[in-house]
């Protein structure tokens, strides 16, 4: 069973809304900010697989549905939740809002989970922001969790 619950980060990230959604689909951009190795691009019926060496960790990501420069819907994790990438044409930019949803954790393993997923995707967004505006990889992922 899973809750009702879900997560939700955002940033305002000052560039053209076709740069942003392709920074999210295209892993030879999206491994600048995320993580560290890709199978392919984020495309339609496909399953990709993300992984982020650093510590040895991957993921198999399923996309279920593509609107260009407006919406990603994937599920992903273990056990798998859904994550979906919506992206707005804002005056100053491009408005990224992600929500992760479908979790079947109960009492304290949802809250850390809740936790896990905010601090995360939160950390996403901040390092995307820095690399498409400033183009700055400021390994954010790579450093939240240093081995001594």
């Amino acid at each position: 069973m899973s809750s009702n619950v879900y997560v939700e980060a955002q940033m305002l990230i000052r560039k053209p809304i076709e740069d942003v959604f392709n920074a999210f689909i295209n892993p030879e951009v999206t491994t600048n900010f995320w993580f560290t190795k890709s199978t392919g691009k984020l495309e339609e019926g496909k399953t990709v697989t993300w992984e982020w060496e650093m510590y040895g960790v991957k993921t198999d990501v399923k996309v279920l549905q593509v609107v260009q420069n407006q919406l990603i819907k994937t599920k992903w994790g273990n056990p798998s939740t859904n994550v979906d990438y919506e992206f707005k044409e804002i005056e100053k930019g491009t408005l990224v809002i992600i929500k992760s949803y479908g979790f079947s954790q109960t009492g304290e393993d949802l809250l850390k989970i809740i936790n896990d997923n905010t601090g995360g995707f939160t950390t996403v967004l901040d390092g995307c922001k820095a690399y498409l505006e400033h183009g700055i990889n400021l390994r954010l992922i790579e450093d939240k969790f240093p081995s001594n």
